[in-house]
């Protein structure tokens, strides 16, 4: 999607005229759903000067076509600028320019592709301009089958204007040298030269028409890391990491290195949503830590990743091997100190107490993790721990990090690489779910397919649908229902029915641990435990008595939970103990819990709530923006019109 995009002629005119800040910023909130930062659209005032000049060129053609603020498919990251014309062949050419507002930086020593300059209103460690305009680039001819198929040739750059040449040298640096031969660097001065990269790749103007191919392009469906697992572990790059997510990675090596090299005890622990590549990130670092010959497990509490992983794994990797770099959380009870050199550990929300079947083992999983490794990094999103005994937070990770006098470093991913890369559809759900209050409150961009179904019938038959494409979609619902120990191993034993709608599935079969990806399990409903931790290309999600909007606000029924749902086990018993305690936690098991349903699609998620309230909110909340809701109708509209009346009485602080 791009957000501004014109002519070389109009561009130029529009930043003469002192309207190019106001039009861009009109475009992304048209395009986008919200307004973007003061700062940003201060930066483009700036920027759009620079390019400006650098632009009015007579061998620059008029007509070659310019745009601002792509989004790159399937990713929240966003192209600064680009030029689109023809080569001396006439081949299709886009230049790929990342600019960038910097007077000043250092190298960062010991972190590749990584540098410290003042942005985001402080000194931070962030990819070089040159990485980011390549990995950006990468990503774009990974994902846009048009720009493949068409060959049309991208070339990055980058441009810093206000940034000076120094001595000694630091972004122009051969710390460097790789990224700057992939993209060049240009900096205070280098019109002439910034000229001359583009004139040696367009010749001709294209009147957009590059610009039009990419922008419709079709777009490759994003990877699922079970998918690219195996490939990955063969040492093989399968995903480009991107800003925040290089940083990670780069700060993780570095750290791990250095406790290799001194047995000094290091923890990095990694906050982030869901999408945003914790567990991409967890891989990568597996393969490549595993490389440097460091002893290296991939941690998870959740059994559904790892026998997915195990079954994808089992033709090409001996199952010992397996066994040894994918380990339950439980694992470390009885470890030696610093047994292994690095520990990574994904979904650390979802750590325990205590192992073993009955949490009779061991001390606590936290602690015994941090102490059998030299390093270790949890990778964490505190909203989606999703039962009682989920003890996984970063104030109890700290104090475990305390205890082990362990040195430690906090950072969070923000890229959004799932729901299409919308960072507005999560924001909208923590939003609308009561979780928190963010700034997308009322709208997202709709890159991403969510509908809100009048009946759990046209759920059904949409994932039904989507599930011919490549068996990646699944239906997943909240623990409402008892599941039928006597039927467990039966999809013919209807656990969930909802007789209204002639509805009636089987909870996922007790006898497969690979749901996710057997391919009978669409006509099964996936619950919470069979879901998290992994991905699909489109969820169905049934929402149950246990999620209701009442008197404006999103409440929570723990009594409608199932009574064979483990996840709520001992919350009566909170309740006589501290009752205010006790709504708290049940409150967040509950909202979590669909938070996380809700985020297992990269294309799409489709809802049906039992609360015909929640629903007609829902679709009020959707439609606030004039996004598309379907199964809509006179009387669904009317029924908007109260909640909507609600809203503002109610309207939560």
């Amino acid at each position: 999607m791009i957000v501004y995009e014109a002519t070389k002629q109009l561009f130029v005119e529009d930043v003469v005229q002192d309207k190019i800040e106001e039009n861009i910023d009109r475009e992304f909130y048209e395009k986008m759903g919200y307004h973007t930062s003061k700062n940003e659209r201060k930066a483009w005032n700036n920027s759009m000067q620079y390019m400006m000049k650098v632009l009015i060129d007579n061998n620059i053609p008029n007509n070659v076509g310019i745009a601002i603020e792509f989004k790159i498919p399937n990713t929240s990251k966003r192209v600064d600028f680009i030029i689109t014309g023809k080569d001396g062949k006439l081949k299709n050419t886009a230049i790929i320019i990342e600019l960038k507002q910097w007077a000043e930086a250092e190298i960062v020593n010991g972190k590749d592709g990584i540098v410290q300059a003042f942005t985001g209103q402080a000194l931070r460690e962030v990819a070089h301009p040159s990485y980011q305009a390549w990995s950006y680039a990468t990503t774009i001819e990974d994902y846009n089958e048009t720009v493949q198929e068409k060959q049309i040739d991208l070339h990055p750059c980058a441009y810093l204007h206000n940034y000076l040449a120094v001595t000694p040298p630091t972004l122009l640096s051969d710390n460097y040298k790789y990224y700057l031969e992939k993209a060049p660097a240009f900096i205070k001065g280098d019109v002439e030269k910034l000229r001359d990269f583009i004139n040696k790749y367009i010749k001709y103007g294209d009147d957009k028409e590059t610009l039009y191919q990419i922008e419709n392009g079709k777009i490759r469906p994003s990877k699922s890391l079970q998918d690219a697992l195996s490939s990955m572990l063969q040492g093989n790059q399968e995903f480009v990491m991107i800003d925040d997510q290089k940083l990670v990675y780069e700060t993780a090596l570095d750290m791990a290195r250095k406790s290799y090299r001194d047995g000094q005890k290091r923890v990095l622990v990694v906050k982030g949503g869901p999408g945003t590549g914790k567990s991409v990130l967890a891989i990568n670092l597996l393969v490549n830590l595993t490389k440097e010959n460091m002893v290296c497990s991939y941690v998870t509490k959740n059994a559904a990743p790892r026998n997915v992983y195990a079954t994808k794994l089992s033709g090409d990797f001996r199952k010992t091997r397996i066994n040894n770099l994918f380990k339950g959380s439980g694992s470390f009870v009885e470890s030696a100190e610093n047994e292994f050199d690095v520990l990574i550990v994904d979904e650390a929300h979802r750590l325990n107490a205590k192992s073993g079947m009955f949490q009779n083992l061991g001390e606590n999983q936290i602690k015994e993790i941090i102490k059998a490794s030299k390093f270790s990094i949890f990778f964490i999103d505190e909203s989606q721990r999703v039962t009682l005994k989920d003890i996984g937070s970063i104030e109890e990770i700290q104090k475990y990090i305390e205890h082990a006098g362990a040195e430690a470093e906090f950072m969070e991913l923000e890229s959004q690489f799932r729901c299409n890369g919308s960072d507005g559809y999560i924001a909208w759900l923590d939003d609308v779910l009561e979780i928190k209050r963010t700034a997308n409150s009322d709208g997202f961009d709709l890159d991403y397919d969510i509908r809100i179904c009048d009946t759990p019938n046209e759920v059904r038959d949409l994932i039904f649908e989507k599930n011919k494409i490549n068996n990646k979609a699944r239906i997943l619902a909240g623990y409402c229902w008892d599941w039928i120990k006597e039927g467990k191993n039966k999809s013919d034993v209807y656990d969930i029915t909802i007789p209204e709608y002639d509805f009636a599935m089987s909870w996922n079969l007790g006898n497969s641990q690979t749901w996710a990806i057997d391919a009978e399990s669409v006509n099964e409903i996936g619950c919470i435990h069979t879901a998290q931790g992994l991905e699909f290309d489109y969820v169905g999600v049934i929402v149950g008595d246990d999620l209701r909007y009442e008197n404006g606000r999103i409440a929570t029924d723990v009594t409608e939970r199932a009574k064979t749902d483990q996840s709520v086990k001992g919350i009566y018993k909170l309740y006589q103990e501290d009752f205010d305690k006790a709504e708290k936690v049940a409150d967040e098991i509950i909202k979590n819990t669909y938070r996380t349903l809700m985020t297992r699609g990269q294309k799409g998620c489709y809802i049906y709530c039992m609360d015909e309230k929640l629903a007609e909110y829902l679709k009020m909340r959707l439609r606030s923006k004039g996004n598309v809701v379907y199964s809509g109708d006179e009387e669904s509209e009317n029924n908007e019109l109260k909640v909507a009346e609600d809203v503002e009485k109610y309207k939560y602080e």
